[in-house]
């Protein structure tokens, strides 16, 4: 499948290439398939690649002359290349949706005219896609979230959201992976860490990848974040291909 994209430079040594604006799954594929293309073709050239939902940014070395390299990367686009199967994930996540690790689900739960069990159910029934990690590092935006969950972010965003929050923004979940500032709605807590600096891979989510929320209680809940401090804690995970 193919899209008519757009380009243009971003920046001066930058090239941002647009897909419909649109979070879907075949769009997702496409970018990760141009983006292996172009790093075959021009990885001499290239400083970093960025995936967001729809877009791709392509960091060039500041001698490449960004406005000559549009017309080769439209071509390539449109070039046959190796029909390759991408590995992917399925990642297990456990997650504790009582009141005091997610302070928004009661909230939620009564806007929305649903009890406790029915929301958790709610969010723990789909496959999440993983489209791409930004806003901080380790931080998944998810494709897949109910859309009888979804709702509007908090009205003044909070100066502090804990680590390993799992909440929901307009029609996303995510996970915060740091300590920070945010406004989504706050349902649950993680005590997976989704981000460590001194890891030789510092974030296990990579985009295609899936995620499935497991619901646990309080006490399963500090019994895993027990073994995470000590490292000892294997994230329960499934290998696929596209």
């Amino acid at each position: 499948m193919s899209f008519s994209l757009t380009y243009q430079p971003f920046g001066a040594h930058a090239v941002l290439i647009c897909w419909p604006n649109i979070i879907d799954s075949d769009v997702r594929k496409d970018i990760q398939i141009f983006e292996a293309k172009i790093l075959n073709k021009f990885s001499e050239h290239i400083l970093e690649t960025v995936i967001a939902y729809s877009s791709l940014i392509l960091f060039f070395h500041e001698d490449a002359v960004v406005c000559d390299l549009i017309s080769p990367l439209k071509d390539l686009y449109i070039a046959p290349g190796e029909n390759q199967k991408k590995e992917y994930h399925i990642w297990k996540i456990p997650v504790c949706y009582k009141p005091q690790f997610g302070m928004d689900i009661e909230g939620l739960a009564k806007e929305k005219g649903y009890t406790l069990p029915e929301v958790i159910a709610m969010h723990t029934a789909p496959l999440y896609e993983v489209y791409f990690i930004g806003f901080l590092p380790g931080f998944p935006y998810l494709g897949g979230l109910d859309s009888r969950l979804a709702t509007t972010r908090l009205e003044i965003p909070r100066m502090a959201v804990p680590k390993g929050a799992v909440a929901i923004g307009g029609n996303q979940t995510g996970v915060y992976p740091s300590e920070s500032p945010g406004g989504w709605h706050i349902i649950g807590n993680t005590p997976l860490s989704f981000f460590d600096i001194n890891a030789s891979v510092p974030s296990f989510l990579t985009a295609g990848d899936k995620l499935k929320f497991i619901p646990i209680n309080e006490k399963e809940y500090h019994q895993i974040a027990a073994l995470q401090k000590e490292n000892s804690y294997e994230i329960e995970s499934e290998m696929y291909h596209d």
